[in-house]
């Protein structure tokens, strides 16, 4: 029996029962690579979860950017409420990588900003995987780079047992050997502080304190505590700490560790001298001795990675451990989970690529005396590690890229169509027309015009591809010029300002959105009704097959959807890309006819982030400086725990934008706060 259990007011509809049906046989009988072939908006998550369901292994989702990992996360814990849903993305709100650049003997020191939700979240999902058999973690590329061993990081926890004999400040020493700090100010994940005969402990992976209560030497009671509201939720017979950080190395570990480190560095200074580098042996012998020194008193340096290769106990060369060898394996060592790589014609390559940049980087700061070579060793998986790492993988893409394509072929693959829409939406009408003015045909700019006002006045609204940035701002100009309201959007735009731009066309604010290679994946955009391809026929990128497909695909969610292509020849892409329209829309076309169903526009209601922001803070606004005035003055504290529950109630969900300007709004409130106190 399944160990996870699906909630949904939806059943399966169109080709979703079969996809599941074909891609859980598939599992089943050990295949190792499956395509699910689905087409916009035909619900390729949902079948993916009915698959979770059926196989009843933990499962790792790799998306190829934080944004749709975040959505992801959030659709699959709608989908499994009794389940355990994690979100695993880099923690670095800012990061700017040590580097070296030779040609102007620019040195970059290492800069970051940690965010320690995130962190949070983090250790959530590999206690969660260490712990629970129904976990489904959705990641971004973060996963396939360095992570503490998950044997020490495991075997290094701290139990407390009601009624244990157990010293107090033993104790204490305890909870700093597993990276816990000592406060005494507010806790957060990874701290403790100590008032009379007990300790409040935040553990690292949630928000509520343990409070651990000590008599005659005993543990007497552990008491769970909501973080804001201090009020008792539960008490526990038994409690298992985790370590607060991912790398783990016990005493003796880091002693061999230290001794192995001084050992590099003399044979690296040797090599140094013989080739008359003086200054990369000063450089390197003065940093190696300095982060040494550290490590032996605190147990830390800054850039302490750089030596993951000693702590781990690996060899020269050997691959680091990672988020994958966090999930089961057999007891031969295979990978017994399912790994399900979201849009994985994007995700692939970018998977593949994360290695050799990070390797070109590391080179230089060892050639230059910044680093050991041992820091060669602390990086992302290369492509090959992956592949041997990963459980039986189920790609998603509405254009699977080559790599898919050759993996999925039987009798060790297969590929899984899913085409039938549950709307019953079937694939834009296409067609191709010329660039230049010729004849009876005035050129694609004057054409795009005429079937834009054709478009609009029918109150639906169209996009456009251009080439470059300069060619959509042009285009927009002259759009306006002619009376039709534009407006364009390329990777120049700030992000808010993008989802401000989006949201006013969906409302009909205007009735052209023009960009370059933005109009891709992801974009959910119901009311347009015409997109149009400008220079279709210019072989690359942004006129490959795939990217045709999926900009073809913005018109596939309206019933009146269609797309124009302008272009003077059919490059090799297009004449692939009409032909595999053409394919999906006669299937579509066919099953409609048979089971009598009227294809249905797609409703979507149009949700502003931009205006949720703006409200909460102006909401913030009338809280420090008129409503809550008297409240304020009187119970500060209450006000602000208030705010700060909230924010973390967002960040729950995965809701970031509203969870950042909460915490925007607690600073404000803090600064009031210290207004208030002054006055007294």
């Amino acid at each position: 029996m399944s160990t996870f259990s699906l909630h949904s007011q939806y059943q399966p509809a169109g080709d979703q029962p079969g996809a599941i049906a074909s891609l859980t046989d598939g599992v089943q009988k050990g295949l190792k690579h499956q395509t699910l072939l689905g087409v916009t908006g035909s619900g390729k998550t949902f079948t993916m979860a009915n698959v979770i369901k059926n196989i009843g292994k933990p499962t790792l989702v790799i998306a190829h950017n934080k944004t749709l990992a975040a959505q992801l996360a959030q659709e699959y814990r709608e989908f499994f409420p009794d389940n355990v849903v994690c979100y695993f993305v880099s923690y670095y709100d800012y990061y700017q990588p040590e580097a070296y650049v030779p040609v102007s003997d620019t040195y970059i020191e290492k800069e970051a900003q940690i965010n320690q939700e995130i962190d949070r979240l983090r250790h959530s999902a590999t206690q969660a995987l260490l712990t629970r058999d129904d976990v489904i973690v959705v990641a971004s590329v973060s996963c396939i780079y360095a992570l503490g061993s998950p044997e020490e990081y495991k075997k290094v926890h701290l139990p407390i047992v009601v009624g244990d004999r157990a010293n107090r400040a033993d104790f204490i020493r305890s909870l700093v050997a597993i990276y816990f700090t000592r406060t005494n100010a507010d806790l957060n994940p990874g701290q403790f502080r100590a008032r009379g005969n007990q300790l409040e402990i935040m553990p690292i992976n949630e928000r509520v304190i343990y409070r651990v209560s000590f008599e005659s030497e005993t543990i007497t009671g552990v008491t769970v505590i909501d973080a804001i509201t201090r009020a008792i939720v539960r008490s526990e017979a038994s409690l298992f700490l985790f370590p607060a950080k991912h790398y783990v190395t016990p005493e003796d570990e880091r002693k061999r560790a230290m001794e192995d480190i001084k050992h590099e560095l003399k044979e690296r200074l040797q090599a140094l001298e013989s080739m008359g580098k003086v200054l990369e042996y000063e450089r390197l012998k003065r940093r190696t001795n300095h982060d040494l020194a550290l490590i032996r008193e605190i147990g830390y340096c800054n850039g302490i990675e750089n030596y993951s290769r000693h702590f781990d106990g690996r060899k020269p060369g050997e691959a680091p451990y990672t988020l994958l060898d966090y999930f089961p394996h057999t007891d031969d060592g295979s990978p017994d989970y399912l790994t399900v790589i979201d849009e994985s014609h994007v995700t692939i390559p970018q998977l593949g690529g994360m290695y050799a940049g990070d390797r070109s980087r590391k080179k230089t700061l060892i050639e230059h005396g910044f680093r050991l070579p041992s820091a060669i060793d602390n990086r992302p998986l290369m492509f090959e590690e992956i592949e041997a790492r990963f459980g039986q993988v189920l790609f998603t893409s509405a254009t699977p890229g080559a790599y898919e394509k050759e993996h999925s072929v039987p009798p060790k693959g297969k590929v899984v169509e899913q085409i039938i829409r549950p709307t019953g939406l079937v694939d834009p009408e296409i067609t191709v027309k010329p660039i230049v003015e010729s004849g009876q045909f005035p050129g694609q700019i004057k054409d795009f015009i005429a079937e834009t006002q054709k478009t609009v006045a029918t109150g639906y609204r169209v996009l456009a591809t251009t080439l470059t940035k300069k060619m959509a701002e042009d285009l927009a100009e002259f759009l306006q010029g002619k009376g039709i309201k534009t407006q364009y959007v390329h990777s120049d735009v700030k992000t808010i300002e993008r989802i401000e731009i989006l949201t006013h066309f969906r409302k009909g604010e205007f009735d052209v959105l023009v960009g370059v290679n933005l109009l891709r994946e992801g974009l959910d955009l119901p009311e347009v009704a015409l997109v149009g391809i400008l220079d279709a026929d210019k072989e690359g990128f942004l006129r490959s097959e795939t990217s045709l497909i999926q900009t073809m695909g913005r018109a596939a969610r309206n019933v009146d959807g269609r797309v124009i292509l302008y272009a003077d020849t059919v490059t090799g892409s297009m004449e692939r890309a009409l032909a595999e329209s053409r394919r999906r829309r006669e299937i579509q076309l066919t099953y409609n006819k048979e089971h009598g169903i009227t294809p249905q526009s797609v409703k979507r209601a149009i949700n502003d982030i931009t205006d949720q922001i703006t409200a909460k803070h102006d909401k913030a606004v009338d809280l420090l400086l008129a409503v809550d005035e008297a409240r304020l003055a009187e119970r500060p504290e209450e006000v602000l725990n208030e705010k700060i529950e909230q924010m973390n109630e967002a960040v729950k969900v995965l809701d970031f934008e509203t969870a950042a300007i909460l915490r925007d709004e607690i600073k404000l409130l803090k600064d009031r706060i210290e207004v208030l106190v002054s006055k007294k």
